[in-house]
């Protein structure tokens, strides 16, 4: 999963286990990354809340 900034800039990275095949913002602050992949469900807590 790569990570941009507002700008575009792209800031990195986020491996996972599995290709990821989609990824949304979850939990009332979103901060919470949930990624899907083949065969499991991913959750990454961020130090910034994501895009609504």
């Amino acid at each position: 999963v790569w990570v941009f900034d507002p700008s575009g800039q792209r800031l990195g990275i986020l491996a996972t286990p599995e290709k990821p095949s989609n990824c949304c913002w979850g939990e009332a602050d979103r901060r919470t990354l949930f990624v899907t992949a083949r065969s499991s469900v991913y959750r990454l807590r961020m130090k910034v809340a994501g895009a609504p």
